[in-house]
Order: C-alpha cells, then structure tokens, then sequence
C-alpha cells in the first residue's frame, strides 16, 4: 500500500468514526 493511499484511507477512516459520534451522541457537540 502506498502512503497516500494509506494517509487518504485513514482521514477517511476518522472522518467516519467521528460523523457516527456525532450521530450517536450530538448532546457531546
């Protein structure tokens, strides 16, 4: 795997876990 891959694969990653929280929780944000 190359690294932008793996840099794109993970901000993405992030953005996904975060946008869940937000929906399972939004009285945190």
């Amino acid at each position: 795997m190359t690294l932008p891959l793996a840099l794109a694969g993970a901000v993405a990653l992030s953005l996904l876990v975060y946008l869940v929280a937000v929906l399972v929780r939004p009285e945190r944000f």
